[in-house]
């Protein structure tokens, strides 16, 4: 994306876009991190001349390891790998539930970064990088972690944003891999000779930004008052609120619920919720089929009859997604679904359902009160999926931007070049330029609340 920003205004072009299809080779599932960087190149070369910066952002906990002289020592493993089978069981085990939590605030989730870390074979690795740390080394030369991106390892102190001593000398890992931190915003150094020839843009700065994609997706959200929650809406749905300060309650702890960082020291308490990964790999199962089609198909079910509970750990891997919720719906005494609308409503009805639990969770640990949920990201062009989270949270929803990470990118490399202010501006500036839509509660409340009790999902 090729960004304009300046007073009343904030656009986005669209430059290039590619797949990021990962490769499974003798039973391991790896990022083609070298295609991926292949193609941040080509959209490079296509960009417009007279760039001011370019910026990174990407899904959060994979990494890969440099060697001593900064070489790449293999592909790095996809979150959702089998590698990682029972490694956070032990360590939760060894450590306890308490520690680990007090030290990082984050979710409990099998892919973490320090239980992929625990699996992994380090014994030649000089420096482990984020994968838009990674990339940006690639690009200018030089090394270090940005702060939103890290905190989502479970190896940064939730209340001081550095690298734990504690935890790494617990883990028996080598400190020593742990690169420098920086902060959205500021300026990670310029393109390499090479590259600056290859592309055609001399020394063009690259920026640290929000590089978890949920942190640049937050700084989007047209928010105009602090009494809001987010739904970053894609693969996953991250579900929570901003605030000043983490929540290390026992409670908090319980729910599963973590504390990441945000742009300017803000933490985004969330619980990751499954997301439309369960449609997209339904979807991938059934051959590409027509979607807006399927959806209009799905909206006329009637609903709430079907449910699975999106977070259970049997649909986290790749695989025949509608065979999987055909199975869960029985287990569970629910109707199977019969056809692929019937498949499709199941999965966003079910959504929903863990939406409103975990806003409602979020809201009552945190003790933040929220009147309107923003729904960013890609699923906000879902409008059946958008309405049932209205209807089933009792709050409106607040849809779009879509491309909200890449909105809040730009805006953080501007507001480090002095085209923006601080992130109220920059949510002003969203508010004012970007289309969004609202949807208003059905006011069904009860009918929800008994599909939730059902599920076991009630917050």
């Amino acid at each position: 994306m090729a960004g304009r920003v300046g007073p009343g205004t904030l656009a986005l072009d669209e430059v290039r876009r590619f797949a990021n299809r990962p490769v499974r080779v003798n039973g391991t599932l790896y990022w083609d991190i070298l295609g991926l960087y292949g193609n941040v190149l080509d959209g490079l070369r296509a960009a417009p001349s007279g760039l001011v910066s370019a910026g990174i952002d990407s899904w959060a906990v994979d990494y890969g390891l440099l060697d001593a002289d900064g070489d790449l020592l293999g592909n790095p493993v996809h979150y959702r790998d089998g590698r990682t089978a029972g490694v956070m069981e032990r360590i939760r085990a060894e450590l306890g539930d308490d520690l680990l939590y007090q030290a990082s605030g984050l979710q409990f989730l099998p892919f973490n970064t320090i239980y992929q870390l625990a699996a992994d074979d380090l014994a030649a690795a000089g420096t482990l990088l984020l994968v838009p740390d990674l990339l940006a080394y690639w690009l200018t030369g030089e090394i270090g972690a940005e702060r939103t991106n890290a905190s989502t390892t479970g190896l940064l102190d939730v209340r001081d944003g550095t690298w734990s001593r504690e935890l790494v000398d617990r883990l028996d890992l080598p400190a020593a891999i742990l690169p420098p931190l920086r902060d959205p915003g500021s300026v990670i150094g310029a393109l390499r000779p090479d590259v600056a020839a290859e592309t055609g843009h001399g020394a063009l700065p690259v920026t640290a930004v929000g590089s978890h994609d949920t942190a640049s997706a937050v700084v989007a959200v047209p928010a105009t008052t602090d009494r809001f929650a987010y739904i970053s809406c894609g693969t996953w749905s991250l579900v929570g609120v901003e605030l000043d300060a983490p929540v290390l309650t026992e409670a908090s702890r319980k729910a599963n619920f973590t504390n990441e960082g945000g742009v300017d020291g803000t933490v985004r308490y969330l619980r990751n919720v499954m997301g439309l990964w369960l449609l997209q790999e339904s979807l991938r199962t059934w051959g590409g089929p027509d979607l807006p089609a399927l959806l209009a198909e799905a909206a006329e079910v009637p609903g709430l009859r079907s449910l699975v509970d999106p977070d259970d750990p049997e649909f986290l891997p790749p695989g025949d997604m509608p065979a999987r919720i055909a199975a869960h719906c029985r287990r569970r005494g629910f109707p199977e679904p019969s056809t692929r609308a019937e498949t499709v409503r199941c999965i966003l009805d079910s959504l929903a359902l863990a939406h409103r639990a975990t806003l409602r969770q979020a809201s009552r640990l945190s003790g933040r009160e929220v009147d309107v949920v923003h729904l960013v990201g890609g699923g906000s062009r879902n409008d059946l999926l958008c309405r049932l989270t209205a209807d089933a949270s009792g709050l409106p929803v607040v849809a779009g931007p879509v491309e909200a990470t890449a909105l809040g990118n730009v805006l953080i490399q501007a507001r480090a070049h002095g085209a923006v202010g601080d992130l109220a501006e920059c949510r002003a500036l969203v508010a004012a330029t970007q289309d969004v839509r609202r949807y208003t509660p059905s006011g069904d409340e009860a009918r929800w609340r008994e599909a939730a009790a059902r599920l076991g999902l009630e917050g």
